[in-house]
């Protein structure tokens, strides 16, 4: 896309974004005089407000999963997840992709995100950065995207320049493309292969986005980023088995977890983790009697997914500890 082009394709989206009406930007006369009314009822109508929603988002749930679905087949080995937005969405969609390291120990280099403004932009307000168009095409081809990553581009009108052209050049790479907006018909959702409606309506404070419709985008990106991890076998039984245990918190969760995993005591956890290194699925199969080379073969045939080394071997809990005490029995490796 040259200048010209860019110049041309920001004052379509300009003037889109200003000619058809859109919720978000409209003032509701309900709270015409919120700035009138006594503080409690300012605050519960405000309250009322997040529920509202976080009510609306059901209603993209069959969205929300065939997009969770499409990006987790997508992502493979080697795949990343790429966030996309400018302003409140840009940092809603950051305060998502930074969790994924420290929750799911999902590596860094698999995160990448593309925000109007570049890093500055994450802490402070970067004036007319949501228009720079390119710059958006700029930072989508210096991330090298493939159609094994998945982009999540995220935007309250659906019609942001920055956000909607770099969704663009991103499905020229083949990349999964899911928009997430908060207006119905918006430019953004055409121009995603997976579109998700988030219909929060107005704000009670007119175009402030960082409220309701922040509210909905950042649930729907625990949404899709939950359910990604969940299909990539990094939650057990409801826990966060792929945590590293960096901390003095984070050490006493996952000693907690091996000792219910395999059903051993507290101090037999700790010192499998110990063994382990931190690795907690590794330390569950070493509490139930595996030497570690052989748990992590295991582990690594089943493509780290615990619950399918359970199903695998046909056990769980118990009956896995007496295959265990067996193999010992028998010479089978170190316990």
């Amino acid at each position: 896309m040259n200048r010209l082009q860019s110049s041309a394709f920001k004052a379509v989206l300009k003037q889109e974004a200003w000619t058809r009406q859109m919720a978000t930007e409209e003032v509701d006369p309900r709270f015409a005089d919120l700035d009138a009314w006594q503080l409690s009822s300012a605050m519960e109508a405000m309250w009322e407000g997040q529920l509202a929603a976080i009510a609306a988002i059901g209603r993209a749930l069959p969205a929300i999963t065939a997009a969770t679905e499409a990006a987790r087949n997508a992502l493979g080995d080697h795949g990343r997840i790429v966030y996309v937005g400018a302003g409140t969405s840009g940092r809603v969609a950051v305060q998502d992709g930074v969790e994924l390291m420290p929750t799911f120990a999902w590596p860094n280099e698999r995160v990448r995100f593309i925000v109007a403004g570049g890093v500055g932009a994450f802490v402070t307000s970067i004036e007319g950065a949501e228009d720079d168009v390119d710059d958006a095409v700029a930072q989508v081809k210096a991330a090298c995207l493939t159609p094994h990553d998945a982009v999540i581009a995220v935007s309250a009108s659906g019609t942001t320049p920055f956000t909607v052209a770099a969704l663009r050049a991103a499905a020229s790479s083949g990349a999964v493309t899911i928009g997430v907006a908060n207006n119905p018909g918006a430019t953004l959702l055409a121009s995603a292969k997976f579109p998700i409606l988030l219909e929060t309506g107005s704000e009670l404070i007119a175009g402030s986005t960082r409220m309701k419709a922040g509210t909905a985008q950042k649930v729907v990106l625990n949404l899709i980023s939950s359910g990604i991890m969940l299909r990539f076998g990094r939650v057990y039984r409801g826990m966060m088995v792929n945590m590293l245990p960096t901390n003095a918190k984070l050490q006493r969760r996952a000693e907690a977890m091996v000792a219910q995993i395999a059903g051993c005591d507290p101090a037999q956890a700790v010192r499998c983790l110990e063994q382990a290194e931190g690795e907690i699925k590794t330390a569950v199969l070493l509490a139930l009697g595996f030497d570690k080379t052989g748990a992590e073969t295991i582990l690594r045939q089943c493509d780290g997914n615990l619950r399918r080394v359970f199903a695998g071997l046909a056990m769980e809990g118990g009956a896995l500890r007496k295959a265990a005490a067996a193999r010992k029995q028998g010479g089978i490796g170190e316990p």
